[in-house]
């Protein structure tokens, strides 16, 4: 076992080892200089030798308490000089004061001590920075010229760092060339031998004229506005931007503890909308020990909301899906994360379901349900319209029953921006459920609604499908060059919706803010030159017409004269007046036969007629359209 310990700890042996010598090096020196000055405390060989112990015992005591050894010094930086530093005079007054009780025997005098305190020292620095100067120069060599030429936007100390890191690890595949910095003080001066240039118009020309071919943006800290006008701006060079960043996660969790990587620019950067913490300690506070239910708990919001109501330390947490993969995947990474410490379940069943919703209700006895559970997807939804219908109309009104049967608290409902001012069924659908939600003012159970957005990468969506597209080489297809969509980070939407969930109260139809409007071709083409390729060069984007119930735009959500502000300005209440429940209910009942007329065709125009008939906002994406392209 010691033997084992000495092999896995040589390198620090080695290095007191060395220090020990020129300790006793720097010690003998002194005695020398000590016999030929009258003024120094002469002793004899035997008292030499003690203080020479008491001085090493306290000396290496230091070192170890203050960990120098721990330090790798061929990858050093200036911390662990100093550290050294703060050893050497921690043990030397320590030397000092132990050889000072011992008097007249072992001491020599302050002057003498402190000489030889400061010759080790000096001598201890010196031979680590030679040291690593000798390594930095042993790896400059004809690989370290085949490594990637890098310039960094930044000349600051996140900059310095990162550029020291580069030039010191012989893992690194990046060799820094030079700084980019816009303060006047430090242009044209070097940083540990990198030149500072100002970043002006000029800049572009001369790192093409470089042996660059990446950008590093390193700067302490970077909003919105900032990363797309670097991106833009450094993107004419053609070479490839990077982030010296914290790896991105959702807001709610803070940075602490991690440490700054270099890492690609991700969606969320690339739409130049960063995540808002919203999950603040009310919301938290107000899921604490209840039983949540989540229907449709193992889809991309549905999941989300289970890993975000997790933190808040519920009571229990019910996932319900129709699907078990999905279900099984959410349910092993929680139990991974938390172990015994959530009380997760998870339920394999279909909304359109009454018995098994009736069956789980009455076991778990949710107090809050998030109902997540939908077929979202526009193209299969126009040609399966019935199953559309049976699943977020009627799955939507059997969920609603069993939380009034059950006296649940709180019931809130996932919408989508596709319900306003609906062309195709699955919106005219989820219309739909937000007047099921909304009838029931006068339930115990508080429903309300939420209505937001596109959300980044999630299953169907665009930015998956163009990311496979660039994977295979293009070309990434477009349905017109002329949409727009709303876009919201998957761990923002759904600490938006907990939050609205917690203010709810009775019938709120909230819409969240989404931002602003995207446009997909510049998606489409920013994505490209993000995979370090160029758009109708390296890809073509292709378009390929819209497909069936697809507007050219979704609806503005917020238009703050028709909306009440809560106390988040991310959150808004649409001023919408709810239909009685006995008028939903007789539209439900002509959605009802619609479906049993057209349950044994493929195509059922039945339904798509009654969908017009019951959601009156329902009108033919060409109608819509073509207003648009009239408009232009």
């Amino acid at each position: 076992m010691v033997y084992q310990s000495f092999v896995r700890n040589r390198r620090k042996w080695l290095l007191a080892f060395i220090d020990l010598a020129l300790l006793a090096c720097v010690y003998l020196f002194s005695v020398v200089v000590a016999a030929f000055t009258t003024s120094s405390h002469i002793l004899t060989p035997g008292q030499y030798l003690l203080n020479a112990v008491v001085f090493a015992l306290c000396l290496f005591a230091a070192r170890g308490l203050l960990r120098v050894y721990a330090n790798v010094w061929r990858y050093t930086n200036t911390k662990a000089y100093l550290t050294m530093v703060a050893a050497d005079i921690l043990g030397g007054l320590a030397a000092a004061f132990f050889t000072w009780l011992l008097r007249p025997v072992v001491y020599m005098g302050i002057w003498q001590s402190a000489s030889i305190v400061a010759m080790f020292n000096v001598l201890s620095l010196t031979s680590r920075f030679v040291y690593q100067q000798y390594y930095r120069h042993m790896n400059v060599s004809e690989m370290e010229w085949n490594k990637i030429g890098v310039a960094i936007v930044g000349a600051g100390q996140v900059g310095a760092l990162l550029a020291e890191e580069l030039a010191c690890s012989s893992a690194s595949h990046y060799r820094p060339i030079c700084y980019i910095d816009k303060d006047q003080e430090k242009v044209g001066s070097r940083i540990a031998g990198l030149k500072v240039y100002h970043e002006d118009e000029k800049i572009i020309e001369t790192l093409k004229g470089m042996p660059v071919q990446e950008i590093f943006i390193a700067l302490p800290s970077i909003d919105s506005a900032t990363t797309q006008h670097l991106y833009d701006f450094y993107s004419r060079t053609g070479c490839k931007i990077k982030l010296y960043d914290f790896p991105f996660s959702d807001r709610q969790n803070t940075w602490a503890g991690e440490r700054r990587v270099i890492r690609e620019l991700k969606i969320e950067d690339l739409l130049f909308r960063h995540s808002v913490e919203v999950n603040d300690a009310t919301t938290r506070d107000f899921y604490r020990d209840r039983v949540v239910l989540v229907t449709g708990g193992g889809g991309s919001i549905g999941s989300e909301l289970c890993r975000q109501v997790a933190k808040c330390n519920p009571k229990r947490i019910v996932v319900f899906d129709n699907y078990e993969n999905n279900a099984y995947s959410i349910q092993q990474e929680l139990l991974r994360k938390y172990g015994s410490e959530l009380d997760l379940v998870v339920e394999i069943g279909s909304v359109q379901d009454p018995d098994r919703l009736d069956a789980v209700f009455s076991h778990y006895r949710p107090q809050i349900v998030f109902h997540a559970a939908a077929h979202k997807h526009v193209p299969l939804m126009e040609h399966s319209s019935c199953e559309a219908v049976k699943n977020n109309v009627f799955g939507t009104y059997n969920t609603a029953n069993a939380a009034e049967k059950y006296g649940v608290e709180k019931f809130i409902l996932i919408s989508t921006d596709k319900a306003v001012n609906p062309t195709n069924i699955m919106g005219a659908t989820k219309r739909m459920c937000e007047m099921i939600i909304q009838c029931r003012t006068d339930s115990a159970t508080a429903f309300s609604a939420v209505r937001f957005g596109n959300v980044l990468g999630s299953n169907g969506s665009v930015i998956p499908l163009f990311q496979k597209q660039i994977e295979k080489g293009g070309p990434v297809t477009v349905t017109d060059k002329r949409i727009t969509r709303y876009f919201m980070t998957i761990p923002e939407a759904s600490q938006l919706v907990m939050q609205a969930g917690a203010m709810a109260r009775r019938g709120e139809l909230f819409v969240l803010n989404m931002g602003k409007p995207v446009k997909i071709l510049e998606l489409a083409e920013n994505m490209i030159r993000l995979s370090g390729m160029r758009p109708y060069e390296d890809i073509d984007i292709v378009e390929i017409g819209l497909r069936p119930g697809e507007k050219l735009y979704e609806e503005l959500l917020i238009k703050t004269e028709k909306l009440d502000k809560t106390e988040n300005e991310m959150i808004f209440i649409e001023r919408d007046t709810p239909l009685q429940r006995d008028e939903v209910e007789r539209r439900l009942v002509r959605l009802h036969n619609a479906v049993q007329q057209g349950r044994t065709k493929l195509e059922a125009g039945e339904v798509r007629r009654a969908m017009k008939a019951v959601v009156p906002s329902f009108r033919d994406p060409d109608e819509v359209n073509g207003a648009v392209a009239i408009a232009e």
